[in-house]
Order: C-alpha cells, then structure tokens, then sequence
C-alpha cells in the first residue's frame, strides 16, 4: 500500500508490461514535467500495468537526488490511481541506496526496484544483505532487478531463491538476456508460485513468454507497450505465429538503438520523435544529432505500429 492508500493486485501487475520510463530533461537538466507527464499517459493507454522509473533508461543512477526525487513525485502525481509506481533505488552501495529507498517511500512510490550494489566487487552474501537493509528500512515490497551489463555482477538464482521467502520480494527483473538464467529463475516460482519473472531483453521476449516468463519490462515500452503486451497475450493463447511475428517487430524496431552512437541517447531522440521531450540524455551523453534523428524516424516509420508511425511522421 502506498502513501495514497492504493492496494495492487501484484499479481496482475506484474503478469503484464512495466516499461522502464525515461527521464525526459530540458536544455537546463531540469526534469521535463510536461514530457515525463504525456509520456507516461501514454505508456499507460498503450496498456502497461505499471511505471517502472528511475531504471537504466529513467538514467535513475545519473541523476541527481533532486531530480530523482522530482521524477517520483511527479509520475506519482500522473499515475492518479491507474498503476503503481515502481521507483528503482539503485546506487553503488548500501547507504546511498537507503537514502534513495526513504525518499521515494516518503513521496509515494508504491515499490520499489533493486538490484546489486556496484564498482566494488562483491558476493552472493553481500547481495542478500543489501536486499535485507532495504526491506527493513522501508514497508513497500521489492522487486528485484539483474542487470550484470550495468553492475558487473549477476544477482545468482540462488541468491534471489533466498530471497523469495520473504513474501514482500515480488519477483524479479532479469536482464541478463541469458536464458538458461531466466529459466533458472522460474524455477524459483515451483516453490513460490506468486514470485514473478520479468525479461528485460528485448530479443528475448518470445522466448521467454513461451518459457512461461510473467511480463516484460521493455525499454521499448517506452514507444510501443502495446506491442510487448500482443506477444504475451499470444503465447498465453499458444498463437506461435502472432509470437513469431511481433518479436520480429520488436527485433527490426530495435535497430534505432545504434542510430545514435549510444543506446539511450537514440531511445530518447526516437521519444522525443512522437512528441515526449526534447531527446536530452544525461550528461555526459549527447542528445542524437539531426542526422541521427533522420535515421531514427526512418526506423520509427518503418516498425511501429501505424497508428504511432503516423504520429511519427505528423511531428
């Protein structure tokens, strides 16, 4: 339950889309209100079940306290009750995190997302301990997150198993984009069926529906949850050719990440192309140049969904 009183069904959260909301910022690296606020309307009527912000993509360990704090109470603020917000607190160590985790607690978030502390080394052990300081500093529930690309350490099965006892971790974000490690995952769920797998990898989206993977939490979700939502909802009804079909959309419309020298860049400028923000990434990245733009709203045009690809070429 959130400051605002809301009680999820986490269930039916996380058995659907959560994309990663980007940090819409302006020229002076303020927070873009008026972009995080239609952008999020928009992932919602696309048919996400929930706000995942301050993630890789929301640049959550870019930005600074302030605005971190600026993007939960404002996406609190436009969710109004429709889905909850999932505030990720991921910073390199316990500390900081927990600075992170009162903050978004106190201004409303209704989760939060953590994975493993980083730059330092550390062990299974010290994973589980991080996870304990955070459910004891806070009463919101967890989600977990691996994402070994960004903090060089892959949060083992064994690990999250561990940590499944406690019911309010609800289940998992892997990124790992490694199914043999997803698959290990689910089977954390033939103890705990409530625990929740999510795939963060985009190419992975197929596989992973049909290996009976829960949701997704899609940076692309960002333009299109709509179409992460179709591919589940048709390996849940074995329609393999509708899955088959839609993960290479997913696929093709994935080539807008290296139109921009660097992936979050190019996702932003692709955001900002359907009218969200002005494309500015955290310093020290560079927003797309025009040229860069060109190309992404080429492949905009070319792989969304009609009715978004007409946006796309009206903007």
């Amino acid at each position: 339950m959130s400051k605002q009183g809301q009680h999820w069904t986490w269930d039916a959260v996380l058995t659907g889309i959560v994309p990663p909301v980007i940090s819409p910022l302006t020229d002076a690296g303020a927070i873009d209100v008026p972009a995080l606020d239609g952008l999020s309307n928009h992932i919602l009527a696309e048919g996400a079940t929930g706000l995942f912000i301050l993630g890789g993509c929301g640049e959550g360990a870019w930005l600074t306290s302030g605005q971190r704090l600026d993007v939960v109470k404002h996406s609190v603020k436009v969710s109004a009750g429709r889905a909850p917000v999932l505030a990720g607190v991921m910073l390199p160590a316990t500390g900081p995190t927990l600075d992170e985790v009162r903050r978004a607690t106190d201004a409303g978030a209704d989760a939060l997302v953590a994975g493993s502390p980083y730059y330092n080394d550390v062990d299974g052990d010290a994973h589980v301990r991080h996870i304990e300081a955070i459910l004891d500093a806070s009463p919101l529930p967890i989600l977990l997150y691996n994402i070994p690309q960004s903090t060089h350490h892959n949060i083992a099965p064994s690990s999250v198993a561990k940590l499944a006892h406690e019911p309010r971790i609800l289940g998992i974000k892997d990124s790992s984009g490694n199914l043999a490690h997803f698959q290990a995952l689910l089977r954390i769920k033939e103890r705990r069926p409530d625990f929740r797998v999510l795939q963060g990898a985009e190419f992975a989206m197929a596989a992973s529906a049909l290996l009976g993977g829960d949701g997704a939490v899609p940076g692309m979700g960002n333009l299109t949850a709509g179409t992460f939502k179709d591919l589940f909802e048709a390996a849940r009804r074995s329609d393999l050719a509708s899955v088959r079909t839609l993960q290479i959309q997913i696929n093709d419309l994935a080539g807008l990440h290296s139109l921009a020298g660097h992936w979050l860049a190019s996702l932003k400028g692709a955001i900002s192309l359907l009218g969200y923000g002005a494309g500015i990434p955290a310093q020290p990245l560079v927003p797309a140049s025009p040229a860069q733009l060109e190309a992404i709203r080429k492949c905009l045009e070319s792989h969304l969904p009609a009715h978004l690809a007409t946006r796309v070429a009206q903007h």
